[in-house]
């Protein structure tokens, strides 16, 4: 009875000792789904912070062309664009910038130059980022984002 008890007592031994191969694989299985499900929501909530950003900025910029506006009389045109936020457009009385401080003009999250146009379709003027494919149009995160909506 001994040896019986010691043969079973060193199987027991070896078995809490290490893991199976399919235990180690079910392990890893899970890990990857929680990873999957983690990893897709933070890229989803990138995208969604750079479009939130964008937003805000645009917002910024029709504060800082409305101050202009109060200033000067009225919103830069097309051709002097954002720019007459940082210098003074030829001609312009009462400018007293720059309006935009922060030195340079803003670009979008994505690298691009905001796009202006007054007058606008959709109001005094437009301005619009043209969202992370830096065309015209798109969906998801690819959509445009404007002040007008």
């Amino acid at each position: 009875m001994q040896s019986i008890r010691s043969q079973y007592g060193s199987r027991g031994a070896q078995r809490a000792r290490g893991m199976t191969l399919i235990e180690i694989l079910v392990v890893l299985v899970l890990i990857g789904v929680v990873m999957g499900i983690v990893g897709g929501n933070f890229i989803g909530q990138g995208e969604n912070a750079k479009r939130k950003a964008a937003k805000i900025e645009i917002e910024q910029i029709g504060q800082t062309l409305d101050l202009y506006k109060l200033e000067v009389g009225r919103y830069p045109t097309t051709q002097e664009g954002l720019q007459a936020l940082l210098s003074a457009p030829a001609g312009v009385a009462n400018w007293n910038g720059p309006y935009w401080k922060k030195g340079t003009l803003p670009k979008d999250p994505w690298g691009n130059e905001y796009k202006y146009v007054q007058p606008g379709q959709h109001g005094s003027y437009d301005i619009v980022s043209l969202g992370s494919d830096g065309k015209e149009g798109g969906d998801g995160p690819a959509k445009d984002i404007n002040s007008w909506e």
